[in-house]
């Protein structure tokens, strides 16, 4: 019996290793002079990207070519994150000054604001929607208070939301890749840095806020958690120290219980990860200035893939395209 086991055991873990070795990013698109950091995919078709320099691209055909444009009179824009909800309707969110909210609802010909904050202290992070109506954006601590907008109608008005989470003095969000905000159901979930690395989290019905510290290591501007995911049964959250990309340990957690407990990767992700997403069942990807990496159990261990550097990684919300994108306009398709 104990040798059965043993080649079971076996045959397992050559499944898992060959599993592993069979994920490739195929890069399809690069030389552009803007760094993505907003990645919406639509579905296996339709994809959208925004970077730096006002740059934004849709591609019609799962990514192997892109339409490009730089949005006139927001050549200086830093279109941090995109929600795209077709070929025709997105809207892209500008950090820094002034803090902008653009939509468009026929493909890109042309963009409206619905939103401009020329207040220094408005600097935006990341962009999530709950359906097509109601969608959050999370701006950095003011006055102690993280900065949540909220749109009720798709994006045409967006208000401040008046129960946001306290900041630790030295706590803030990473606009890395738009992802360190979470819908899930009806709860909004918030991972921080910094001086403390934190699990903010609510239902936005009750509006009562939990905080729960990660294990991440925190302290320095540079450091902490930047983008979170889910499975619906577990989360994920991946991180670390941007200014030492190359180190290893501390970059990634995991919780099976909604954040009430957590635990540090026993086999972590090879370096810093701005982004992480969720594929499917305890399949996970990640990706960082140092490569991309995967997990197939949830978070508890990690392996490379990739070693180009990207700044975010998305899948469909319908379907199984899952595309990554990063500095010099450069993106690619996962291929499993």
């Amino acid at each position: 019996m104990r040798n059965i086991f043993t080649i079971f055991a076996a045959v397992l873990s050559v499944l898992f290793t060959s599993n592993i070795k069979a994920q490739t990013i195929i890069p399809v698109e690069q030389g552009k002079p803007t760094s993505i950091r907003g990645l919406s995919v639509v579905n296996d078709n339709v994809a959208w990207v925004s970077g730096s320099k006002g740059h934004i691209a849709i591609t019609r055909d799962g990514g192997k070519t892109w339409s490009w444009q730089q949005v006139n009179g927001f050549e200086n824009a830093d279109f941090r994150d995109i929600e795209a909800l077709s070929d025709k309707e997105a809207m892209v969110m500008s950090s820094g000054t002034p803090a902008l909210i653009l939509k468009t609802v026929d493909g890109g010909a042309s963009w409206q604001v619905k939103y401009r904050n020329n207040d220094t202290a408005f600097f935006l992070d990341a962009m999530d929607f709950f359906g097509r109506s109601e969608g959050w954006i999370l701006g950095d601590p003011i006055n102690g208070k993280f900065l949540l907008l909220l749109t009720s109608n798709g994006g045409n008005t967006w208000m401040p939301y008046n129960s946001t989470p306290a900041a630790l003095p030295g706590e803030a969000a990473f606009a890395a890749s738009g992802t360190c905000l979470l819908t899930s159901g009806h709860s909004l979930l918030i991972v921080t840095g910094g001086s403390s690395s934190n699990l903010h989290t609510a239902n936005y019905y009750n509006k009562n806020w939990r905080t729960t510290p990660l294990p991440l290591k925190q302290g320095k501007s540079s450091q902490g958690a930047f983008s979170i995911a889910t499975n619906r049964k577990s989360l994920v959250v991946v991180g670390g120290n941007y200014q030492y990309d190359k180190q290893p340990d501390s970059t990634a957690c995991y919780s099976t219980d909604w954040g009430l407990t957590w635990h540090l990767s026993g086999t972590p992700p090879a370096g810093f990860q701005s982004c992480v997403e969720h594929i499917w069942r305890e399949t996970f990807v990640s990706t960082g200035t140092p490569g991309s990496n995967i997990t197939l159990d949830g978070g508890k261990t990690w392996k490379k893939i990739d070693d180009t550097s990207y700044n975010v990684c998305r899948k469909a919300k319908r379907g199984k395209l899952v595309l990554f994108a990063g500095n010099g306009g450069k993106i690619g398709i996962l291929k499993m």
